[in-house]
């Protein structure tokens, strides 16, 4: 993956500023966001923002391509991670994947089964290194996104399973799933302690359940 001194160099160009407002209490908070996630999405970015970032609530906010939050989603559930993912709006062109029940119920396996324990983030991404949903830890997305870009411009996307290990020991493991002949990369991301053996068994079991939905 990339240098971590590069990323430390480009925060100013990767992040932007924006402002959310708890659609439950009011409370404010700025949050600096990746802006590559937001100018990579055709429609509306969700990023769905855990309790205790800005305030005690979990809830979502809508942003569109200019930075602007369109909206805001009260949720009837706690979400354990910052997530970004690309969703749908009527001013925009719907047919799409990530308009899809399948798109959804992807996004729900991924969040259910990261535990904080063991999986520590997930991802579902383009072969070329788009975004279509993120609870990777920021910097990691950023490496995750340049690695998948770089892999494509150098024509390696043959390449169906990647294993890596970060620095602090922590797991990545991506692995190539298609629906409907569109190839997508599948992350999941484990704590230091965690064998790739181990690691593979809960990429097995998780591809079984996304076998089931398609």
């Amino acid at each position: 993956m990339s240098a971590q001194e590069d990323i430390k160099q480009n925060n100013k160009i990767d992040l932007q500023e924006i402002m959310i407002r708890c659609p439950q209490c009011s409370t404010n908070k700025h949050l600096r966001i990746p802006k590559k996630v937001i100018d990579q999405s055709k429609q509306l970015t969700t990023i769905s923002i855990p309790s205790n970032l800005c305030c005690e609530h979990s809830f979502q906010a809508f942003v569109d391509k200019n930075f602007k939050v369109r909206g805001y989603q009260t949720v009837d559930f706690e979400f354990s991670k910052m997530e970004f993912y690309e969703s749908s709006d009527d001013t925009y062109d719907t047919e799409d994947f990530t308009s899809s029940p399948i798109f959804q119920n992807i996004i729900k396996l991924l969040r259910e089964c990261v535990d904080d324990k063991e999986i520590i983030g997930s991802g579902f991404f383009t072969i070329e290194g788009k975004v279509l949903y993120s609870s990777l830890p920021q910097t990691t997305l950023f490496n995750t996104i340049r690695e998948f870009e770089v892999r494509n411009e150098k024509n390696l996307i043959r390449v169906k399973k990647m294993y890596l290990e970060l620095e602090n020991n922590e797991k990545f493991i991506s692995n190539i799933i298609a629906f409907d002949g569109k190839k997508f990369n599948l992350v999941l991301m484990f704590a230091f302690q965690v064998k790739f053996g181990m690691g593979n068994l809960h990429m097995r079991d998780l591809l079984k359940k996304i076998k089931k939905i398609q």
